[in-house]
C-alpha cells in the first residue's frame, strides 16, 4: 500500500522549528510557463517563480524571537515522512513577526526562496 506523506519536519539554520501539521504550506518554486496574450492569441515566456514556504509555529517559554527571526539568508530544509528531503540553500524569511496571544503565542513563519535540490531515500 502506498504511503502519503504525513509528516514533515522543517530546519532552518540547523535548529528544528516545530508547527502545526495542518499549517505547512511548501510551494516549490523554479521556471514556469506563463500566458502573454496579444490580439486574440497567447504565446508563451518562461519566467522563474520563487519557492515559499510557510508555516505556524509557537512562541514557548523562555524562547527569544530573534532565535526564529533575521534578516539574513541561510539553509533551510524540509524532511519528509515519506522520504523526501528539499534543502534550500539562500532562503529567508519574509514578512516580520506577528504573535496571536490567544493561540498560544502563535508565529507565522515565511520563507522564500529560490532554486531546491531535492534527495528521495527509499
Amino acid at each position: 500500500m502506498p504511503q502519503p506523506l504525513g509528516i514533515v519536519d522543517l530546519v532552518w539554520k540547523g535548529r528544528g522549528i516545530p508547527f502545526s501539521p495542518d499549517s505547512g504550506k511548501i510551494k516549490l518554486g523554479g521556471m514556469k510557463n506563463t500566458a502573454i496574450p496579444y490580439g486574440r492569441q497567447v504565446g508563451r515566456a518562461i519566467t522563474f517563480e520563487p519557492s515559499e514556504i510557510e508555516v505556524k509555529t509557537v512562541l514557548e517559554k523562555g524562547q527569544s524571537v530573534s532565535e526564529l527571526y533575521g534578516l539574513e539568508e541561510g539553509e533551510l530544509v524540509v524532511l519528509c515522512d515519506t522520504g523526501q528531503t528539499y534543502t534550500f540553500r539562500e532562503a529567508f524569511l519574509i514578512d516580520s513577526i506577528t504573535l496571536t496571544a490567544n493561540k498560544g503565542g502563535e508565529i507565522t513563519l515565511k520563507f522564500a526562496a529560490g532554486t531546491w535540490q531535492e534527495v528521495v531515500a527509499s
